[in-house]
């Protein structure tokens, strides 16, 4: 009986340490920031209780609406694209035909350990008309300088920096996932006669289901929180990233240089609720209920 308790009192003595973190770092900052969306700094009263008035205010926001839109519009295109050469990568990869597949798995994998401020400023240099390899060879070629920074394009230069970034992050964790599916599937599949495709798309995409699922999350959440591509490029193209271009960058224009700390707070907290209600759509959307037997 005493080393039952001695081991559970152990257990929770491993756990503490984490617990205390996540209170400090993520709860009572989280608790603070609901408690300041409440408020309202006024010139006459000073900080004022509005209660609900801020996230009032968000709802009618055409700014907020328009930066939520646009990084929506940037999670159709871009998502299925990164998650589908990181399938195909992983795919690749375990197959065991491809030649000299560690350098090709490091070689994906590298641009995740690449900070996305050094990613962005790099991109930034190639996408410069002025000063990138593109225009140099533009001008070598006597051709127009391609724009990739114009209002049209630059929210697919957006999506190639990020999806250079996390590629290699996705195609990890659906190649870990497909070195967990029994081999024993695989010999069954080449008795019957099936190819490396026809074992691809019938066996091994759907035994790593539920980790494309996970990758499509992670993607939910890191598309609306876009914030280091706009607010870096931005500085390249003035004219066409404003300060509210995605709704992460709009909080914290609106914190740091608006000085609008409680209505910042609220456009935040309804961020992480577009978040919750696009990811619990998604799983909706994604799930598929099973045959009963």
């Amino acid at each position: 009986m005493t080393s039952t308790r001695l081991r559970g009192t152990a257990g929770y003595l491993f756990v503490t340490p984490f617990l205390l973190i996540f209170l400090a770092l993520f709860l009572v900052p989280l608790a603070y920031a609901a408690y300041l969306s409440l408020f309202r700094e006024q010139l006459v009263g000073g900080v004022t209780f509005v209660g609900l008035d801020n996230y009032v205010r968000a709802l009618a926001d055409d700014r907020l609406v328009a930066g939520i839109v646009r990084v929506g519009v940037f999670f159709a295109f871009q998502v299925p694209i990164m998650l589908g050469i990181a399938l195909i990568a992983a795919l690749a990869i375990d197959s065991g035909l491809l030649r000299a597949a560690k350098v090709f798995r490091l070689g994906i994998f590298v641009p995740y350990a690449v900070p996305s401020v050094v990613a962005t400023l790099m991109w930034g240099y190639l996408y410069g008309r002025e000063f990138g390899p593109f225009a140099q060879l533009a001008g070598e070629l006597g051709t127009s300088v391609p724009d990739f920074l114009s209002p049209g394009v630059i929210l697919g230069s957006m999506a190639n920096v990020v999806t250079w970034e996390f590629t290699g992050y996705n195609m990890i964790i659906l190649y870990a996932a497909l070195r967990a599916v029994p081999k024993d599937l695989y010999e069954a599949a080449a008795v019957d006669g099936a190819g490396a495709f026809r074992t691809a798309w019938s066996i091994k995409i759907p035994a790593i289901r539920p980790a494309l699922l996970l990758c499509l999350i992670f993607s939910v959440i890191g598309s609306f929180q876009l914030f280091a591509e706009p607010q870096l490029l931005q500085r390249l193209a003035p004219s066409v990233i404003d300060s509210a271009y995605t709704p992460n960058l709009y909080a914290y224009t609106l914190a740091f240089t608006g000085q609008e700390i409680n209505y910042a707070a609220a456009v935040s907290f309804l961020l992480g609720l577009v978040i919750v209600v696009t990811s619990y759509t998604v799983l909706f959307l994604t799930s598929r209920r099973r045959p009963q037997p």
